[in-house]
């Protein structure tokens, strides 16, 4: 199982920062260097966010319900501040786009929402 969750991590968020990174380029070439910066960054804590997630996830199985609790309430509290690093990033810096780094931080479920739809559309039966 863990290899598993490996290959989904290493397949969703290499697809995250390729799309991140090639979105960038084209960010680059029309001299919109904050709005780059701000997309890989973004993508970068996303994908952190999701690897961090995934390492959690067993810890929050086969618990006391108290204990369970307690450690679902830490996980998302400090998923939510990891994903925050980039946006006070962002606010700090004239350099960083504050939505493009808004933006980024969506980029792994993007690619998640993005493969399935293209597997229902192009569904053959």
């Amino acid at each position: 199982m863990m290899t598993d969750t490996k290959e989904i991590q290493k397949k969703y968020c290499s697809r995250a920062m390729a799309l991140a990174i090639i979105a960038a380029l084209v960010f680059l070439a029309i001299d919109a260097k904050p709005v780059a910066k701000g997309l890989v960054l973004g993508t970068l804590f996303s994908v952190i966010n999701f690897v961090v997630m995934a390492m959690l996830l067993p810890l929050r199985l086969d618990k006391s319900r108290r204990r369970s609790v307690l450690i679902n309430l830490g996980s998302i509290g400090s998923r939510y501040i990891l994903l925050a690093v980039p946006l006070v990033i962002a606010i700090h810096m004239d350099a960083v786009n504050f939505i493009a780094a808004a933006t980024g931080l969506f980029m792994v479920q993007a690619v998640l929402v993005g493969e399935h739809f293209t597997k229902m559309v192009f569904r053959r039966d």
